[in-house]
């Protein structure tokens, strides 16, 4: 599997890390930081391809590539809209812009709360693109008691999604 993992915006950043080390080393896994986030995530990461979000010409950038699934984990609100409205002008959206096109999975974990109706509009057009709006959301179910466990619980959602096999949280019984 090739897995595209963006970062837009840093609030949130943490769930990015933890994603990016639950993942299988098996997933050709690459990632692009939005500016914000390069600053939050600098040095941690050495067994992914990181790109430049200023490179429209990266490999990510084609449908011929052949990616997989693209996840944005945290996705600013600017991020949602730009590729709501088919704004390419960096890595980022450009790649998601491929994903549409390409009808691949695309999942975006919008970070802010609450919506405005703006944000909800650009949501529901997505979705009715395709998208998958995964937001970082607590679920009871699994009987979370740390901080840590609600994480788990986020990105073993998004794992679902992308079909990913895990055990990050307890499932409904």
């Amino acid at each position: 599997m090739k897995l595209v993992v963006g970062v837009s915006g840093a609030s949130g950043v943490n769930l990015t890390l933890k994603l990016l080390e639950y993942l299988p080393k098996s997933i050709e896994t690459h990632l692009i930081l939005s500016d914000n986030a390069k600053v939050v995530l600098s040095k941690e990461l050495n067994h992914i391809t990181t790109h430049k979000n200023s490179n429209i010409a990266a490999s990510i950038a084609s449908g011929s590539f052949g990616v997989d699934a693209m996840i944005i984990v945290p996705c600013s609100m600017n991020t949602l809209a730009k590729v709501a409205c088919g704004i390419a002008d960096n890595l980022l959206t450009r790649s998601a812009s491929v994903m549409l096109k390409e009808q691949k999975k695309l999942i975006l974990a919008p970070r802010e709360m609450p919506y405005s109706a703006i944000a909800l509009e650009n949501m529901h057009k997505l979705a009715s693109l395709g998208v998958i709006i995964a937001p970082p959301v607590v679920a009871y179910y699994s009987e979370q008691q740390t901080l840590e466990d609600m994480e788990d619980f986020f990105i073993g959602k998004w794992f679902d999604l992308l079909g990913i096999e895990h055990n990050l949280y307890k499932r409904w019984q």
